[in-house]
């Protein structure tokens, strides 16, 4: 991890602006993450800063980075699955007697503060849930030698990089596992976005125990969509409505997954004696759906503690933790899943 690398010489702001042809001034308002720079501006003086080493930190009389306070951006509303994870964060971070920084809410998807963390002198290290950043922005900061732990990339992270995530590939395998024991051969997914690092994985997941019993997926029964309630009503209707539509429905998450109950139910369909619906998270809604949903119950709290440890690893320079860290997932079978009617 970044750690690892020696430290670099640090360029001045004034460095900067000469070398881009950039004001101090515009120099100043990338590194402070002003989203009204234009793209091509921040590239040039990111890149700036790559070549020259990152801008000379500015000193606020705090003890030092290494008992600094944690930057955890986490630019999401902070409920359920962003609020478990961000809480367990601050709670273990508080019995390390460690202050945290928060970046959080999506507003702050408008933002660019990684530029600037760097230059950050009293700033630790960061832990950054589900980072929307290009993973060129992330790589730069690691090639900058600043500590940070990614919880769940989106993207592929860079080389050498401290994720810590859950087992998505063999979640979903359990899943469908689960599905196909109870007879279910035609099986339809609901997926987050192509993008995503955790669909892909979900979905090699639930290619690969379709394989234990010799069938593909169709391409046809699979549907990439934001993860919301309000987008998998509409898909979960789409792949319902088909002359033959499957038997079961996987789906990225539990809120998608109640938008699949909910359109079944809107089609006259009974669940699970017409159609199986099956989530991922084990959330609230999971438990207090009719009927309870069946789910993969991800460790959410232990990530956000397995995060701050390892980035405190990665700042007091101790023996480098493996770069990827998978914790365990949970099949929890509700009755939202059933053997098949055909």
């Amino acid at each position: 991890m970044t750690a690892a690398l020696p430290p670099r010489a640090r360029a001045s702001v004034r460095d900067v602006a000469a070398a881009t042809g950039c004001s101090i001034a515009t120099v100043s308002r990338v590194l402070n993450g002003d989203a009204r720079v234009a793209a091509s501006t921040r590239t040039l003086v990111l890149e700036a800063l790559d070549r020259l080493g990152p801008a000379a930190p500015i000193a606020r009389g705090h003890a030092g980075p290494d008992l600094g306070p944690v930057f955890v951006r986490c630019p999401y509303l902070l409920t359920d699955y962003f609020g478990l994870i961000v809480t367990a964060i601050a709670d273990e971070l508080a019995s390390r007697n460690r202050p945290m920084l928060l970046d959080a809410g999506e507003s702050s998807q408008s933002r660019h503060p990684l530029g600037r963390l760097p230059m950050r002198a009293e700033t630790a290290g960061a832990i950054l849930v589900l980072p929307p950043e290009h993973p060129d922005e992330l790589a730069r900061l690691a090639r900058q030698g600043f500590p940070f732990v990614i919880v769940d990339p989106r993207t592929d992270p860079p080389a050498g990089a401290v994720v810590v995530s859950a087992a998505h590939h063999d979640g979903a395998s359990a899943l469908t596992s689960h599905l196909v024991s109870l007879g279910h051969r035609r099986i339809g997914v609901i997926a987050g976005p192509t993008e995503w690092l955790v669909s892909r994985e979900r979905l090699t997941g639930h290619a690969a125990a379709l394989g234990t019993v010799d069938l593909r997926q169709d391409p046809a029964l699979v549907l990439s969509v934001p993860p919301t309630m309000s987008e998998g009503f509409v898909a979960a209707r789409r792949l319902l409505s088909l002359p033959d539509r499957p038997t079961a429905l996987v789906c990225f998450n539990d809120k998608v997954a109640v938008g699949a109950l909910r359109a079944a139910g809107s089609l006259g369909l009974q669940v699970p004696a017409d159609v199986s619906v099956a989530g991922f998270d084990d959330n609230d809604l999971s438990a207090a759906a009719t009927p309870g949903l069946t789910t993969v119950r991800q460790p959410l709290e232990e990530m956000g503690r397995v995060a701050v440890e390892r980035l405190l690893r990665v700042v007091a320079r101790e023996e480098s933790e493996p770069g990827r860290v998978e914790l365990a997932t949970t099949l929890v079978v509700r009755g939202s899943t059933g053997p098949t009617a055909r």
